[in-house]
């Protein structure tokens, strides 16, 4: 037996507790992880509820991330004791993920834990970190440079926003920080930003096809009406990264910026990303793209015990930066 965070819904009641579980329950995979840390993401807050439209199938054990090491392995890639990361596909949607201290994952979805990072580090970091690591690589591969000029980060105080700050700002770039938390401003120049700027400087509640032009890429994990603002806003031949919709599914933008100034708008998926780029991505975050400031400073540690609590302030947008479960 032993202890996980399970959610389970029937016709009349849906509950969110720390359980002791039997190894039975675990889906079948080659690799038997023993967790050692986990992270909590937007789409577990989702998971926490019960019309999150995330879980296919319950009872369940959530988590899209974990890192830990290996007990058993029927992959030949992998060996007891080695340190590994496993993140996205299906884990903590339809295959049991991370908020467990065991885990089973097939070794498809598995990836070794690179030099200079350890355990925990790669929980900071996370999907969120991946993400925007991954919208970091395509800025740079579409010609975002920091001579180009400045880099918007919008959702800034959260995690894909505060890790993407970090990242650039070590890459060199001039960052601009949108949040709509004014009591954040010394936290995000702490992480590199050199600017700070509320919502409403980014959407005011209008948009124009086109605007002054501001930034020379973006990084977008809002989405939302304002992502068509940026669009507009953004310098000729210049680039978006967007990887999120927590400011809602629908852009009202024209085809003027793309026609007339070249803008790319470029989507990131961390989910699906093809394994070869994903562990060469996961061994610039340990090098090139591990951020400068401490990571400490943008994590925040709990236990699986207080994930019940924790969980829904993910879903009311008043996280700082990372929390990380300690299993």
């Amino acid at each position: 037996m032993f202890k996980a965070l399970v959610v389970d819904k029937t016709e009349t009641d849906f509950s969110v507790e720390v359980k002791e579980v039997s190894f039975d329950i675990l889906p079948e995979a080659e690799v038997l992880i023993k967790v050692a840390y986990s992270s909590i993401n937007y789409k577990d807050g989702l998971a926490s509820i019960a019309d999150g439209k995330i879980v296919r199938s319950y009872p369940f054990i959530p988590g899209i991330d974990l890192a830990g090491v290996v007990v058993s392995s029927q992959d030949p890639r992998f060996q007891e004791g080695d340190k590994v990361i496993a993140t996205s596909y299906e884990i903590g949607v339809s295959h049991y993920g991370g908020f467990s201290e065991y885990a089973r994952i097939p070794g498809d979805w598995v990836v070794p834990l690179p030099e200079n990072l350890s355990l925990k580090e790669a929980m900071v970091l996370g999907t969120a970190g991946f993400t925007a690591a991954l919208s970091v690589q395509r800025l740079e591969e579409n010609g975002v440079t920091p001579a180009k000029g400045k880099v918007l980060v919008t959702g800034a105080t959260g995690g894909v926003g505060s890790i993407a700050v970090s990242m650039l700002a070590k890459r060199g770039y001039e960052v601009v920080a949108s949040t709509g938390k004014a009591t954040e401003h010394d936290f995000l120049h702490k992480l590199g930003a050199a600017e700070v700027i509320s919502r409403d400087e980014v959407y005011n509640g209008k948009n124009k096809a086109l605007d002054k032009q501001l930034w020379a890429g973006a990084v977008d994990p809002v989405g939302g009406e304002s992502l068509a603002a940026i669009l507009s806003k953004i310098h000729y031949g210049g680039s978006v990264a967007v990887s999120g919709l927590t400011g809602g599914g629908n852009v009202p933008t024209s085809v003027f910026p793309f026609i007339l100034r070249g803008v790319n708008l470029l989507g990131i998926d961390s989910v699906y990303c093809p394994m070869e780029v994903r562990k060469k991505l996961w061994d610039r975050m340990a090098t090139d793209l591990k951020p400068s400031t401490l990571l400490d400073s943008i994590a925040v540690e709990i236990s699986l015990d207080d994930l019940p609590e924790t969980l829904p302030i993910i879903l009311k947008g008043q996280a700082k930066g990372r929390f990380v479960v300690r299993i």
